[in-house]
Order: structure tokens, then sequence, then C-alpha cells
């Protein structure tokens, strides 16, 4: 799979009115095993780090969520710490609040960045299957 066309493809649907984790989960149907839609409706509620800014950036739970799926649960929570590490690497944190700099008035990773973020750092811990 090509990742950076499906972090494009992901910012696209993301434009098209999906939120975050449903772009990101929707993006990566294929190595999910399931169709965009059924993935869709499942990433609904994790949104703006749930709902609040409180939370995980939906991006990136979207990826731990397609980790799981593909790795059928099986050691899914060493790919999801090896999702964090890139993801935080990439964008500067892991929760909405603090990506979106709602403490610091500074923005350190807009949405757009944060999907394709959550994609590539799937790509490159899930290559490795």
């Amino acid at each position: 799979m090509d990742y950076e066309k499906t972090a494009e493809r992901a910012v696209e649907l993301k434009h098209s009115g999906y939120n975050c984790c449903q772009a990101v989960t929707a993006a990566l149907a294929e190595e999910a095993g399931l169709p965009e839609e059924t993935l869709k409706q499942l990433a609904a509620g994790f949104c703006v780090g749930m709902g609040n800014m409180e939370a995980t950036c939906g991006a990136l739970v979207g990826a731990g969520l397609v980790a799981g799926l593909r790795t059928k649960g099986q050691g899914t929570l060493r790919y999801t710490r090896q999702l964090i590490e890139g993801f935080k690497e990439k964008s500067g944190a892991t929760t909405c609040r603090d990506l979106k700099g709602v403490d610091t008035g500074e923005i350190l990773c807009p949405c757009d960045d944060c999907v394709r973020n959550a994609i590539r750092a799937y790509g490159e811990v899930m290559n490795e299957l």
C-alpha cells in the first residue's frame, strides 16, 4: 500500500465531512478488512479528543483501531505503542487539546496533518507485518 497516497485520500475524506478518526479508518479500509461505511460508523464518536479535546487525537485512535483489526488483536498493544511514538514525533503531541494549542495558543499540528501523520505512523509500524 502507498501510505502517502492513502494519507492524501484520508485528508480528502476529512474535507468531505468525515471526522479525523473516520477519515483514517476509511482510508485504511482495505487494511482493516471492513467496508468504509462500517468503519465510518465505528469511528463516529472518536473525534475532537473524544468530543471534548481532552483525550487522544481521533486520527491516532483510528490508526490504532485499524492496527487491532489487521493484527486480529494479537500483539496490538506493541504496535499501538509504536504508533503513538511515531505520531508524537511527527505531530508534537497526542492529545487533541495539546495539538490544537488550547492552553498555549500555539497549534502544534492542524487536523489535516494529524490525519496524514496517523497514516504515516501506521505505515511505518505496520509495514513490518
